[in-house]
Parts: C-alpha cells; structure tokens; sequence
C-alpha cells in the first residue's frame, strides 16, 4: 500500500487519517510524541510516529494538516522535498506553501470534519499533474471537486469546508425548538437525526426550492414555520455566513 505522510496530528488530519485507514499506510509527525500516542489510540490502528524536528520528506506524499499559522514555523523543521503536498490548511495559497514548504507538486484540498465517516466534500485545485492522484487519495473519504482558481476553492471552504458547523448550529436549534414545545430530549435528538439522515439522501436528487415547495402546503403547518425562518432572516444570515468565512479565508 502506498503510504500518506501527515505533518500534523489535529482534528483534520485524525477525520481524513480514519477515513484512509485500511486503504494507505499512515505515517504521523507532530511535536509531542504524547499528542502523537494519542492519535494513534483515536485512530485505532497502528501508525508509524515521528517528531518533526528535521524530518526528512524526501520523495514523500505529504498530507499537511497543521494550523495556517503555524506554516512558515513547520517548513523550518523539515528537510528534503517531498513527491506532492496535499495541503488541507484554510486559506493558505500555493505561493505561500511552496514559500515555506520543498515540493515537487503541491494541490490544495479542502476536506471537511465528515471526513472520518467516509462523507466529506472536498474541493480541489493544484499541480492538474497531480489531479486524478487527489482525487484518488481524498476520494477515499467522500465526494470530491475539481476547480480550476483559488478563488473557488476559498468560497468552497465558507460552504462545504465550514459548512459542518452551520449545519450542527440549525441541527441543535431545531432539536431545542421541539424540547422548547414539550418534545422530550432524547426523543427530540432523535428525531432531528432522522430528519438530517433523510434529508441529505434527498436534497442528493431534488433541487432545494422543489423540495420546499413539495413539503409547503398552503396554509399548513411548514408555510408558518418557514415563514417564521424568513422573519428571522435566516436566509439572509446564512449567505452572509459564507461570505464572512470566505473573506476570512482570503485574510489568512
């Protein structure tokens, strides 16, 4: 099996490191060879751990997963050049990972935390060398996609890489609602992870305003809570949400 350099060990790289496990041998370089066990333990396989201090990434493939800031600190500590860097860091554009970073290729890739259940949305875009071999590697856990500018992948990030965290904002909202009216907790959980679960096979086939208008009846009991959501603005709040987190992601 081939195998996947992580340079870093947080949350991104365990959810994309869960979904390749069994696929790819995994290697993990971090600072802290505890935070290093750890990974491994959550993982549940066993890896190959190093600490960074000159890691040689000579001729390597190279998932970087460390925080965006931290990435002109982390090129420092290694040594060589690797084959390709796949970079999963927000914002960071390929000038600055080949600033700091000795690569023969670089792609970005902006995966999401579903990654580790095999159903993340990731966006692409890089070395079109090294197209079909990132799409092969983050195909591995979930859908991937192509684009052809870092402009597109840095409002991808505010949709499908933040995108996650909106989704669990609405989730609890809606869970809380149905408690608010008397639904008991764990019956009100329940329910709203049924909904989630059905809804993310459906809006798969059906345009999102068919699939309002065919739950809509006139006068029923959806046309008065969407139109408490249009009073509160949600729509509006949700487009600014992206385009918060895309100028953010311009920003870093």
């Amino acid at each position: 099996m081939q195998t996947i350099t992580f340079i870093g060990n947080g949350n991104m790289g365990l959810s994309i490191a869960k979904g390749l496990k069994g696929k790819y041998n995994i290697e993990v370089v971090g600072r802290d060879m505890e935070k290093l066990d750890a990974f491994e333990e959550q993982l549940g396989t066993k890896v190959d751990k190093y600490l960074i201090d000159n890691f040689d990434i000579t001729d390597k493939t190279v998932l970087f997963c460390v925080k965006p800031a931290n990435v002109e600190e982390v090129g420092k500590k290694l040594k060589g050049k690797a084959r390709v860097l796949f970079s999963v860091l927000a914002g960071t554009s390929l000038d600055k990972l080949k600033k700091h970073l000795k690569s023969k290729a670089v792609v970005r890739t902006m995966p999401n935390l579903a990654a580790s259940v095999g159903a993340s949305m990731t966006t692409l875009t890089g070395d079109h060398r090294f197209r079909k071999e990132a799409e092969a590697l983050l195909g591995a856990v979930g859908d991937t996609l192509w684009l052809e500018s870092e402009k597109e992948i840095d409002i991808a990030t505010a949709l499908a890489g933040s995108g996650p965290a909106y989704l669990a904002l609405i989730a609890e909202a809606l869970a809380d609602g149905a408690v608010k009216q008397g639904l008991k907790r764990e019956d009100a959980m329940a329910t709203m992870k049924g909904l989630f679960s059905g809804f993310g096979e459906l809006i798969q086939e059906v345009h999102p305003a068919l699939l309002k208008d065919a739950v809509m009846s006139p006068g029923g009991t959806t046309a008065a809570g969407y139109a408490a959501l249009e009073d509160g603005n949600v729509r509006a709040a949700c487009m600014d949400a992206v385009e918060q987190a895309y100028e953010r992601a311009k920003e870093l």
